[in-house]
């Protein structure tokens, strides 16, 4: 093979060029935000489910009071404490998130992800 070295120089800048944007960006990565509670939601110091679940999987929660609520009429949510709360994104959760910007806005911007509740729901008013 006369073109050996040709070819392991050009392999090794290919796999240079397609690591490149993964060796750019290391140490690099955005802090995670913190949202800001309002004063009603501090005062709560809970939600309907442990902070842990709300985190990972509230969308699938929500997912599945749409489901129950508008196909199947149920309205009431028994949580794992063993508390009812009414099924209901805007009288229920914005009661105390109600700072959208600050609140729901950082954390999906941060994760790169586009809610649609706000295709049905009126977003809140920004109070505080």
């Amino acid at each position: 093979m006369y073109d050996k070295g040709k070819i392991l120089i050009g392999l090794g800048i290919g796999v240079l060029i397609l690591l490149f944007p993964f060796l750019y960006s290391v140490g690099k990565a955005a802090k995670a935000p913190e949202p800001v509670l309002t004063e009603k939601a501090k005062t709560a110091k809970e939600c309907v489910e442990p902070l842990a679940f709300i985190k990972a999987r509230h969308m699938e929660l929500l997912d599945r009071w749409r489901q129950e609520v508008v196909r199947e009429d149920i309205r009431y949510y028994k949580s794992s404490n063993g508390k009812t709360y009414y099924k209901s994104l805007q009288v229920t959760c914005m009661e105390c998130h109600s700072n959208k910007s600050k609140f729901c806005d950082q954390c999906h911007n941060y994760m790169g992800v586009s809610p649609f509740c706000w295709d049905c729901h009126i977003a809140p008013k920004e109070n505080g």
